[in-house]
């Protein structure tokens, strides 16, 4: 498969012969000689169950870039985008386009371990689980002889800078060279992690497109195998196991399996958080600067709050990161976070110039597209960009391949869940220290949802275990399936759902042990939603404008008296929050507490932990949801 890239053996023989004289696997790249025996002996034992026709052991070289992008465009994976510099357009099989839930399980000795036991009856949404010894045997089926006639590529990888006390290395073998291309953004990966890691262990990381080219089977420019597609997790042996897809988080293991799965595992164990957050920075015209971390379900405008563009005169934002947040405290009881990742793996429908233009002008080199259209140019083009993509004397190609397409055709020009894969580092407003390997100090965590009615624009939470149950009852409108119709408010507790590694009734029980150190200096805690509406339309004009929200909480930490306590919280005083220059705004609506409304979501998150977690709810939750009731049946 990547014959171009041979390397004499002869040159590594000394080192790898124990390798090469077990395996018979011809060494197509790399130095072995940045590889410890732990990781030798990890590639030895996948080698044989996977039999691999040559190794590539990755250095992180933009020479190694350009040469596997070569073979990328040589395998039909990948087409040069020639309107950008060094960009490349990537088009998925049709089945391989997502996450996939149904097949990402938590593997424990037992159930409770990695998920709750749900009420009678009730299906569990908070995880999927399997017996160790009963995924490994279903495991092995699929991977022996997996990756005959291919190439697999041994990715060292670090998640957070390299050598930074809060960072995590892993390895990952895989056949795909697209996942290293994507990998390469993504994390730190090479020969500098390798030597880093020397002899210490490791988060094992094994993947598989599941398309072996043995008995003369034919490659194809997207192999997958959806119909095999399993995504595992071994918190026991600190492993990951993945095979049947190519995309996104399914094959990116540094991704959402390590860095949230295993992370938040990780993390309990060793006292700290790993979160599905954004991290950014906001200086005021003064020029004193705070960090604020975020938990958002999808669709709520994450990677564009990262990156905002305020509105208010003198207010500065810079990104640490759009996704992932790891957060310890430090010595001084300091909450510290760095972004584990390198990249950003945004969702492109519907960024555009006029929603986030610090990433428009991130990805405009160096970038990896999929399943987004492609125009007779050389460029991209996908919903959102209709008003900023001159389309007059141009083609476009759909992500199926559908030539000269329009908004006629019935059908999305993109995927929606296609994808940019960018270095965090092209982003204009990236934060100066967002690979400080110390991390940066968080003063407040925010928790938000798409909420049209009941939530306010923003509300800080009377204590810490408040603030913990906020974010256990985090909810937000989602396009509901097809059979269900309309929107629908989902629960996503800690904008985790998907993402927990153990069960959620210790992870709020982690959060929560967190308030009964008196040493801490505990960031304060906010919920937000800029979605809420009144006659079908928003009310907040969102997007540069939460720049002003931005503000209140920033004065709220720095000691401000600018709320007032109300029975779900702290809300803003009357004229804190600066409206100057944006017309009407229904303030008081944005502020208002509906007590019939509340108390309905009283009642919706109080059957959600009967039915989720009947056994595994804190007392302390369900205190803080009592006394919630409590305040809202006193109001007049």
């Amino acid at each position: 498969m990547i014959g171009n890239l041979t390397v004499l053996r002869s040159v590594y023989k000394p080192i790898y012969s124990r390798c090469v004289r077990q395996l018979s696997v011809a060494l197509a790249y790399g130095s072995p000689d940045t590889l410890s025996h732990k990781v030798r002996d990890f590639i030895d034992q996948k080698a044989d169950l996977c039999k691999p026709s040559s190794v590539h052991i990755c250095d992180g070289s933009s020479e190694e870039a350009d040469m596997l992008a070569d073979v990328l465009i040589q395998n039909g994976t990948f087409k040069k985008l020639t309107k950008y510099e060094n960009c490349y357009l990537a088009r998925t099989d049709p089945r391989d386009v997502a996450r996939v839930e149904s097949k990402t399980l938590i593997c424990t000795p037992e159930q409770s371990e990695a998920i709750p036991t749900p009420g009678p009856g009730i299906e569990g949404t908070l995880g999927k689980w399997q017996h160790p010894d009963v995924m490994k045997q279903q495991l092995h089926e699929r991977f022996n002889g997996c990756m005959e006639g291919r190439t697999m590529y041994v990715m060292p990888f670090s998640m957070g800078p390299v050598g930074s006390p809060l960072s995590k290395i892993g390895i990952q073998l895989t056949d795909s060279p697209y996942t290293v291309a994507s990998m390469r953004v993504m994390t730190r990966m090479g020969a500098e992690v390798a030597h880093a890691l020397g002899n210490q262990d490791f988060i094992k990381c094994l993947h598989s497109v599941g398309y072996p080219l043995s008995g003369g089977r034919r490659d194809v420019p997207w192999p997958c195998n959806p119909d095999k597609t399993v995504i595992t997790h071994f918190p026991q042996d600190n492993e990951i196991i993945s095979f049947g897809s190519g995309y996104g988080g399914n094959s990116l293991l540094g991704k959402k399996c390590f860095a949230l799965r295993l992370g938040s595992i990780l993390a309990k164990n060793e006292g700290w958080l790993a979160e599905h957050m954004l991290i950014l920075g906001i200086t005021n015209p003064a020029g004193v600067k705070k960090y604020i971390a975020a938990a958002f379900p999808s669709a709520c405008g994450k990677t564009n709050l990262a990156m905002m563009r305020p509105t208010l005169p003198g207010w500065k934002v810079e990104c640490v990161g759009d996704d992932i947040a790891w957060m310890r405290f430090d010595s001084n009881g300091v909450l510290r976070a760095i972004n584990p990742e390198n990249g950003f793996f945004g969702v492109a429908p519907g960024t555009s110039y006029a929603t986030n233009p610090q990433a428009m002008e991130t990805i405009k080199s160096n970038t990896v597209f999929t399943n987004v259209a492609e125009t007779s140019d050389g460029g991209v083009f996908w919903e959102g960009l209709e008003d900023e993509v001159d389309l007059s004397g141009v083609s476009v190609t759909s992500w199926l391949g559908q030539e000269n397409w329009t908004k006629e055709s019935g059908k999305p020009s993109s995927h929606p869940n296609s994808r940019f894969c960018t270095p965090s580092g092209q982003c204009p407003v990236i934060d100066p220290a967002w690979e400080e390997p110390a991390g940066v100090p968080i003063s407040a965590i925010l928790f938000g949802g798409r909420r049209p009615t009941t939530m306010p624009l923003v509300m800080e939470a009377l204590n810490w275990n408040h603030g913990v149950y906020m974010g256990a009852a985090m909810r937000s409108e989602a396009t509901a399936a097809a059979e269900h119709g309309g929107k629908v408010i989902m629960h996503d507790p800690f904008a985790m759902r998907p993402f927990f590694g153990y069960n959620f009734g210790e992870y709020l029980k982690h959060w929560l042990s967190f308030g009964k150190q008196d040493d801490l200096k505990l960031p304060q805690i906010f919920h937000v939603n800029w979605f809420r509406k009144e006659g079908g339309k928003f009310i907040w004009p969102g997007f540069g404008e939460n720049s002003r929200v931005l503000e209140w909480i920033f004065d709220r930490v720095d000691g401000s008296d600018n709320g007032e306590v109300t029975p779900i919280g702290l809300l803003p005083k009357e004229g804190s929050i600066n409206t100057e220059g944006l017309g009407p705004i229904d303030m008081d609506t944005l502020s208002s507490v509906n007590k019939e409304e509340w108390l309905a979501e009283c009642d919706a998150i109080q059957k959600y932990l009967n039915e989720q977690l009947p056994h595994d709810t804190p007392k302390e939750v369900q205190q803080e949801l009592d006394n919630l009731r409590s305040r809202l049946s006193s109001m007049s």
